[in-house]
């Protein structure tokens, strides 16, 4: 397994999957928590933190696949952050025997119609590069991130986002294969017990994503006040409390 993982505690396998621009620090203030009561495994998706940048189209699914096989595990918890959630969400709609349960923060959705708003923000990322300073200014200037930048972890955020970014201009491609139908399309077969964790103070599409979960039959929703899309940084005594509430459920 060529992927850097760090794991802490003993118990009931949980794995951690971190936000976009992030890694396995995205989980700095939770895995220690849930490291008291379970086995916490964080790790770095591919071409993020410690791990190899891809060489050629990433196939995030099947990197979970080989990950839990190398740690034999047979089945894990899953918990996903923004495109961690999205990973985690594709994975137990192709492997639901593998997943015991999945805990979704402010996930992304594939095949989700995002607003024009949000695209023409993309886009004005992409456009800065790759001047990596501008990228940053504009991305962590969204409304997405004005609680985590007025907070504390300001510095942990910036220094996360600085890196990862410019990680990605050493991977050989920014494709990506995901399976189909896209998600979107299939949340009512979700069949794993799904919690699904929203700052109350994160964009309108991520509140509108969490209404395309009401399909999913097994799911319970938690709202965070005063948390933007980053409360695994500014909240994770609440983000571990529901967590905790969920699995012992």
């Amino acid at each position: 397994m060529d992927l850097y993982y760090e794991i802490s505690g003993e118990g009931k396998p949980v794995i951690l999957m971190h936000s976009g621009g992030a890694d396995r620090r995205d989980w700095t203030f939770v895995a220690p928590v849930l490291a008291e009561r379970y086995r916490a495994i964080a790790w770095d998706g591919r071409g993020c933190g410690k791990s190899p940048s891809p060489t050629e189209t990433a196939d995030y699914i099947g990197d979970l696949r080989a990950f839990m096989d190398h740690l034999q595990l047979e089945e894990a918890v899953l918990v996903g952050h923004s495109i961690g959630g999205q990973i985690a969400t594709e994975f137990a709609l192709t492997y639901p025997q593998r997943v015991s349960k999945l805990v979704l923060i402010a996930p992304d959705l594939s095949g989700f119609p995002y607003s024009k708003e949000f695209m023409e923000w993309m886009e004005s990322i992409r456009s800065a590069a790759p001047d990596i300073e501008r990228m940053m200014e504009i991305s962590l200037a969204s409304a997405s991130y004005r609680v985590v930048m007025a907070s504390p972890q300001r510095e942990l955020m910036t220094e996360m986002w600085k890196y990862n970014t410019g990680k990605m201009f050493e991977w050989a491609t920014w494709e990506s294969v995901w399976p189909k139908p896209p998600a979107f399309e299939r949340l009512g077969e979700l069949s794993v017990p799904t919690c699904f964790i929203l700052g109350k103070e994160d964009v309108p599409d991520l509140h509108r994503i969490a209404e395309c979960f009401r399909a999913v039959p097994d799911i319970r929703f938690v709202e965070i006040e005063g948390a933007d899309h980053k409360p695994t940084l500014t909240h994770p005594e609440e983000i571990c409390r529901h967590i905790t509430e969920f699995l012992e459920d």
